[in-house]
């Protein structure tokens, strides 16, 4: 086993060479081992779900048996999207859930996302470090009680909780990318005019790869859309808690802008509302949920973090850069993808306005894409960046973030590989442009 499997979120890696089914029984027996001590119970009620790829199922089979082997009793959902579990687990109440899934990887890869009861995220410090400190020991020892496996459907519960029964006079694009984000989707667009791509479930990915967030692989939907003369079209990953916009342009339509637009409408019907961003976002996000007379609050990047200050501080909708957009639900705290796609579409109903004329307001400013580079030794570049950027106002709670008047950059370490990211924001493209290659030269300076 690879121990680099253990990242800051969840558990993900190549299989069978990184993980295996081995792997999978060691992490439900650890899992089930966590759940005991953080409930209290010996026989704690835990989710599993599992996405479509070709190994999910002979992972899912023996992470089941790694819990039951500890005493967890196991409700079985079988295939879902990960927004499915996390509903699962804070409708009915569970002391916990596993989807085995790797999300938008490739098909080489699979992979465990966990939560505690009420969908709370596992993290690398809180749970994910000592899973893999008791995978890696293997010392278990079985119970007297053995658990059990029950099987049950989540989804005709999910889907009454999270569509709308009005009528739209909408033409839908949406591309699952073969994946188990398919599955939900004729039930919840069943009032529009759906066109759905690869809707049929194949581990293989035949058509392209299950991330939305690549221009490469949201060719075809935006092609279609212009096509099918479409309002709107939606593109989700391999398991359903990442959405992408695409107008009716067929132009793609930046998350940041999508959370202004839903920030916006919401805070039309409850001002006050605290709306949580994440750092990368655009300062448009800020400015609109103030202009509009809400709580603008940055967190930083990564949904454990999110759904914490989430929690902690009573904040009742959230968007991520990459597309994962939040919402409070029952007093828990995880993806809503469809919720932000029905706030959309009754923003167009409501002004009778394309998307495309909707997001335009918030096109201020010239927000450059995350930009890669490696390198062996982060920490010493942040600290010289930060050294040439004194004179700016610095923000560190997730790398560094230095703001100016007319231009701000955040520079951070990826948690899961050894390269630097950096996103520049100007007011001018000019600026921009100047302002990335200005911090390139630091960065590749000797």
């Amino acid at each position: 086993m690879n121990q680099k499997i253990f990242r800051a979120y969840d558990i993900r890696g190549i299989y069978p060479e990184d993980l295996n089914e081995e792997s999978a029984h060691k992490i439900g027996s650890a899992f089930a081992i966590f759940i005991k001590k953080v409930s209290g119970k010996q026989n704690p009620e835990i989710v599993v779900g599992r996405d479509g790829r070709k190994s999910s199922a002979f992972l899912f089979e023996e992470l089941k048996k790694g819990l039951i082997d500890q005493g967890a009793d196991v409700i079985d959902i079988g295939l879902s999207a990960t927004p499915t579990l996390y509903f699962a687990v804070s409708r009915w109440n569970t002391d916990g859930g596993i989807n085995v899934t790797a999300s938008h990887n490739p098909k080489e890869y699979n992979g465990f996302k966990m939560v505690r009861e009420k969908a709370i995220p596992l993290s690398k410090e809180r749970g994910i470090e000592e899973i893999k400190e008791m995978v890696l020991a293997g010392n278990f020892v079985k119970p007297e009680r053995e658990g059990m496996v029950v099987e049950r459907s989540i989804n005709e519960e999910y889907i009454v909780g999270n569509s709308v029964s009005e009528s739209f006079d909408f033409k839908v694009v949406v591309d699952t990318a073969n994946s188990a984000s398919g599955i939900l989707v004729p039930q919840m667009l069943k009032n529009f005019n759906l066109v759905h791509l690869f809707s049929e479930i194949d581990g293989n990915f035949p058509n392209h790869e299950p991330d939305p967030n690549k221009a490469e692989n949201i060719k075809i939907l935006k092609e279609k859309v212009v096509e099918e003369k479409a309002d709107l079209g939606i593109g989700l990953d391999g398991d359903g808690d990442r959405m992408v916009f695409v107008d009716e342009k067929g132009e793609v339509v930046p998350s940041d802008f999508i959370l202004c637009l839903v920030s916006g409408s919401t805070l039309k019907e409850k001002p006050g509302t605290k709306v949580l961003y994440d750092i990368r976002s655009s300062n448009i996000v800020r400015e609109t949920i103030e202009k509009m007379g809400g709580e603008a609050v940055v967190s930083k990047i990564g949904h454990s973090y999110i759904k914490e200050a989430m929690r902690e501080k009573g904040i009742a909708l959230g968007g991520e850069y990459t597309g994962h957009y939040y919402s409070e639900n029952n007093g828990n705290y995880f993806e809503t993808p469809y919720l932000f796609l029905f706030s959309v579409l009754r923003e167009m109903k409501r002004t009778g306005k394309p998307l495309s004329e909707l997001i335009e307001p918030f096109k201020i400013y010239h927000h450059s894409p995350e930009i890669a580079f490696k390198t062996e030794n982060s920490s010493e570049i942040i600290e010289r960046v930060k050294e040439n950027y004194s004179d700016g106002k610095a923000t560190t709670i997730d790398g560094l973030r230095v703001d100016f008047d007319d231009w701000w950059f955040l520079l951070r370490a990826s948690n899961t590989e050894p390269i630097l990211k950096l996103v520049v924001e100007a007011e001018t493209e000019g600026l921009m442009q100047e302002k990335i290659r200005e911090i390139e030269e630091l960065i590749n300076a000797r």
